[in-house]
């Protein structure tokens, strides 16, 4: 965790996502207009809300920028070790086991982490928020639920999908906060941004294009690799299928396995999105992390060598690109999120209806009812 913060995150990368939200949020306290980069280039861009630039307007206060960005490295880094505590304290394992500190190795080893880490983005504490939702869910705090849910939206959108969960369960209480916190935020940004039109005008139009570059969605690959548009639709289409299906299928542990049921319900809703939306970028797989972990769980369906292979795909650090075999190992390098994210689906959609078709072990899915078997 030191090297990845004090050594990695700190020497940085060509990779700057701070820069980008530094100018505009320095722009944004000027009163000057925060949209007025050049979207031709593949220099990172500032993308955020005008709710998210209110929230993000302290780090603008720093007058140096390289403190500025060890402050941000720090408090993302801060907010990843929250998220791993929470999940621990979800998954009912103790701060005393063997298995803290591994987990704590294996988070801080995923590309998920570390890129975040690296780049200097906000996602450790989209990651926290995340947690922190799935927690409260749990215990059954559904107001306070709402509030790192909408937290979360008024930066980015990116964990709107997991609603779906609340949804599922008819419970409307966290969709007060989800929706209140970032409308108000929204609001507030608008009206101080003195450019606040433009991200309708400029930025959303230019977010919905699918770009060929760092972009691991199946619109993305198939762009870069040239892949006939209707057969990524229908690859699109079928992950969409395979998704609702498993999730379908997950609605029997909503009782009697809650936290196996939010965990991995999650995750595969969330790989769904990273394949068939305009931009899906591997270091968004940090919001699978409760899923894999959901591995100490007995009726876990990641108990398995495909899941786990699947887990190398969007987690592994490793670069395959090959001077000897340069085609196949770009091929490697670009597809292995893409594969990976692909992979989970397909496993634990596999299990489910392994489980589902067998009298026997439709006990791991409703062990209080009785099956014709045990009858």
């Amino acid at each position: 965790m030191i090297h990845r913060v004090v050594i990695r995150a700190v020497n940085g990368s060509v990779t700057n996502d701070f820069g980008t939200v530094y100018a505009a949020t320095r722009r944004f306290l000027d009163g000057g207009p925060v949209y007025v980069e050049n979207l031709q280039v593949v220099d990172p861009h500032y993308l955020y809300a005008p709710s998210a630039t209110v929230l993000l307007s302290p780090f603008g206060m720093i007058d140096m920028y390289t403190y500025a960005r060890w402050i941000f490295i720090a408090f993302n880094a801060l907010c990843i070790i929250g998220a791993v505590l929470l999940l621990l304290r979800l998954f009912k394992i103790s701060l005393s086991s063997y298995a803290t500190p591994a987990v704590f190795l294996a988070v801080f080893c995923t590309e998920s982490v570390t890129n975040t880490l690296v780049f200097t983005n906000i996602n450790g504490l989209i990651f926290l928020c995340q947690a922190a939702f799935f927690v409260l869910l749990h215990e059954r705090r559904l107001w306070a639920a709402g509030i790192p849910m909408g937290l979360s939206l008024a930066i980015k959108p990116m964990l709107a999908p997991l609603l779906l969960l609340p949804l599922l369960r008819r419970q409307w209480q966290p969709f007060v906060g989800a929706v209140a916190i970032p409308l108000v935020a929204f609001a507030a940004g608008w009206w101080l941004t003195s450019d606040g039109k433009s991200y309708f005008d400029i930025i959303t139009p230019y977010m919905s294009e699918v770009r060929d570059y760092y972009n691991s969605s199946l619109a993305g690959a198939g762009l870069y690799f040239g892949v006939p548009e209707p057969l990524i639709l229908a690859l699109r289409i079928l992950v969409i299928v395979m998704a609702a299906v498993a999730v379908y299928l997950l609605m029997g542990y909503r009782h009697n396995h809650e936290v196996l049921w939010l965990s991995t319900t999650s995750g595969v809703v969330m790989a769904a999105v990273f394949l068939v939306s305009s931009l899906g970028q591997m270091y968004y797989s940090m919001v699978l992390i409760p899923l894999m972990l959901t591995v100490v769980l007995r009726e876990s369906l990641v108990r398995n060598a495909a899941a786990w292979v699947a887990a190398y795909g969007f987690f592994t650090m490793d670069m395959w690109e090959s001077e000897r075999w340069p085609f196949h190992g770009r091929l490697v390098e670009f597809l292995h999120p893409t594969f990976g994210w692909l992979l989970i689906i397909v496993t634990i959609l596999v299990v489910l209806l392994w489980r589902y078709f067998d009298p026997e072990r439709r006990q791991h899915i409703t062990p209080s009812v009785k099956t014709p078997a045990a009858t």
